[in-house]
């Protein structure tokens, strides 16, 4: 995915340095065993979005990048780790990151247990910022969980409604942007319209950035992605672009409605991504990839001038150029 405007920001290098080291040491315990299961994944690596994304909403009024917006980062960061080690346990997955996951490494339970770890940690972070913080974290947790059992009930369903995957990556994805960005804005001590314009713009991005991540899935080469293309189908999460392809309806659709259903073979997975590609189902997806961006972009127009404002207008457009 391409790089965001955010990390071009004076300080940014710096700050992402401090949100790194922040959240080591949100996870160390006296528990040497737990504490490296704990960091597994946070030391594999990643884009810190949502921590940087609370960096940025905390300055759009030229205000600093202060400890409690890198702790109230972290805490989303925190919950995020926390899903995927839940979510690596229910599909099986044997890597994440490029290094095992913690369920292959260490087994489920201890997976489970982790994940719940790093979920009272991200809650002990929040209340260290005030009861609103932690109250919006849980209800943000909450989110998470409905968009996932949204997207376990539709599992191998090639019937499912576009309105269960939009209500799953809403809940699942974009809950989190939304929560980065507003508490970025609380600990800034933000006006309430400003809160809750930023609010919005996470709403927003967070839904760019799972369409565009699911587009990747369809439209980028193995190599490109570092995994097999397609992965989503494979495991019977039909998103955006295989729904329009199916809505679409004749021939193509036909095909394709033959093939999912059920678990594919290489064989199967290579035609699924045949179908899709070449029909109308990506550059629909697209399309509405680019509604959601201009939502986020319109968020921005009640934020005060400032370089971070600029940076957040400018992410939407850097997400969808990622669309190969």
């Amino acid at each position: 995915m391409a790089q965001l405007p955010f990390f071009s920001l004076p300080g940014m290098v710096a700050d992402v340095e401090r949100i790194e080291a922040a959240l080591v040491a949100s996870v160390r315990t006296h528990d040497a065993y737990l504490s490296e299961i704990a960091s597994h994944l946070i030391v594999a690596g990643g884009k810190r979005l949502r921590p940087v994304l609370a960096l940025v909403a905390a300055q759009v009024a030229g205000g600093a990048a202060t400890d409690d917006a890198v702790q109230g980062g972290i805490a989303c960061e925190l919950v995020q780790t926390g899903s995927l080690y839940h979510d690596d346990v229910m599909d099986e997955a044997p890597t994440r990151r490029g290094v095992e996951t913690v369920n292959a490494k260490w087994g489920n339970l201890q997976a489970i247990l982790a994940g719940d770890f790093l979920l009272s940690r991200a809650s002990e972070i929040a209340a260290s910022l005030g009861t609103e913080v932690a109250a919006l974290l849980a209800r943000t947790i909450g989110r998470l969980c409905e968009g996932q059992i949204e997207e376990l009930r539709h599992t191998y369903n090639a019937a499912r409604p576009e309105s269960s995957y939009l209500a799953s990556i809403a809940g699942k994805t974009a809950s989190l942007y939304a929560t980065s960005a507003r508490i970025g804005g609380i600990v800034a001590g933000l006006d309430r319209g400003l809160i809750d314009a930023l609010t919005s713009y996470g709403e927003s991005f967070g839904m760019v950035f799972q369409i565009v991540d699911d587009l990747l899935d369809i439209s980028a080469t193995d190599d490109q992605l570092g995994k097999p293309a397609g992965h989503d189908m494979v495991e019977g999460v039909y998103t955006l672009p295989v729904l329009r392809t199916l809505q679409a309806g004749g021939i193509a659709a036909a095909s394709l409605l033959g093939i999912l259903g059920s678990p594919l073979e290489v064989a199967g997975r290579e035609k699924a991504l045949e179908i899709v590609r070449a029909n109308a189902g990506v550059p629909s997806a697209m399309a509405t990839a680019r509604e959601w961006a201009a939502r986020a972009v319109a968020a921005c127009d009640p934020l005060p001038p400032s370089d971070a404002t600029d940076a957040l207008r400018s992410a939407p457009d850097a997400l969808l150029a990622s669309v190969v």
